[in-house]
């Protein structure tokens, strides 16, 4: 089932669970994480870019989440400019991140109030950030600056009108050079202030134990890329491909990336949330399970 992420993310917060967001750059990925999402029983959401042909891409994420029987929702994640938002929303994403967290609070609002407008107009989901995740290469700068003030967030939200919004709490997108440490009195604060679905970058690395305590405190979307793309190379690096072998290659990405996503579904707390009969994953495979 393709769907806008509002649906989601509204049944997460109100469940008290979070749900990963994953990549969705080639096929493997794709038909692996919803995969392994069907066994799971677990909502998913993919992140996207419109590098590339973003048509096809879109499209591609579209059709195995059409023929999935678990909600699947494509998000046009950091979209840097009001043309790259307005064509995630051409191309088919069901929700777009207006990524306006370098800007002034009164520059963030005045773009992203707009591209609400167009992303509910399209029936569709917007998601904005307030305060700035940085990059792990530079945690031990970026991990404790720029991060969420409460009230300024409650206060962007009325705003804007965003679905939901994503926090700086001590992540940092990529691979980290320090230990990360999140700040959860001041997620616990924010959550109070604001009522909606928060959001997490930066969730690879960033600790199992630290991501499951997030999402029972108002994370309902982690976004986590860096952890899949670490398990396929993993993958890569641990068997020989070499001579006849090689056929073996693309099965053990898939097998890299599925099993991954199902660790992320676990620590995110999003396992068991549907409750399915008869499920069909990705075209590879249809099977039987009990209803839960």
């Amino acid at each position: 089932m393709f769907v806008v992420m509002k649906e989601i993310l509204d049944e997460a917060y109100k469940g008290g669970y979070g749900v990963p967001a994953l990549p969705s750059f080639n096929e493997i990925q794709i038909r692996a994480s919803i995969e392994a999402a069907v066994e799971a029983s677990s909502p998913l959401i993919f992140l996207t870019s419109n590098r590339g042909d973003a048509q096809f891409n879109h499209d591609l994420v579209k059709y195995f989440a059409e023929r999935a029987q678990v909600p699947v929702a494509l998000c046009l994640d950091h979209s840097p400019s009001f043309e790259d938002c307005v064509l995630g929303v051409k191309t088919g994403c069901t929700a777009i991140m207006a990524d306006r967290s370098k800007f002034s609070y009164e520059e963030n609002v005045a773009q992203v109030k707009i591209l609400a407008e167009i992303a509910h107009a399209a029936g569709i989901s917007i998601e904005a950030e307030l305060g700035h995740v940085g990059q792990g290469s530079n945690y031990e700068v970026d991990g404790v600056s720029l991060l969420t003030d409460p009230e300024e967030a409650k206060r962007f939200i009325a705003d804007t009108g965003v679905d939901c919004l994503a926090v700086a709490i001590g992540t940092a997108h990529g691979a980290y050079t320090g230990v990360p440490k999140l700040d959860f009195d001041r997620l616990e604060a924010i959550n109070k202030a604001c009522g909606i679905p928060l959001v997490l970058h930066g969730g690879s690395g960033s600790g199992d134990d630290n991501i499951h305590k997030a999402c029972t405190m108002g994370i309902a979307k982690v976004n986590i890329v860096t952890d899949i793309l670490a398990a396929t190379y993993k993958a890569v690096l641990a068997d020989d491909f070499s001579g006849n072998a090689g056929h073996k290659f693309y099965p053990a990405l898939f097998k890299a990336n599925k099993d991954e996503a199902l660790h992320s579904f676990e620590i995110t707390g999003s396992t068991g949330k549907l409750k399915l009969k008869k499920v069909y994953a990705a075209g590879f495979d249809t099977k039987s399970t009990e209803e839960k």
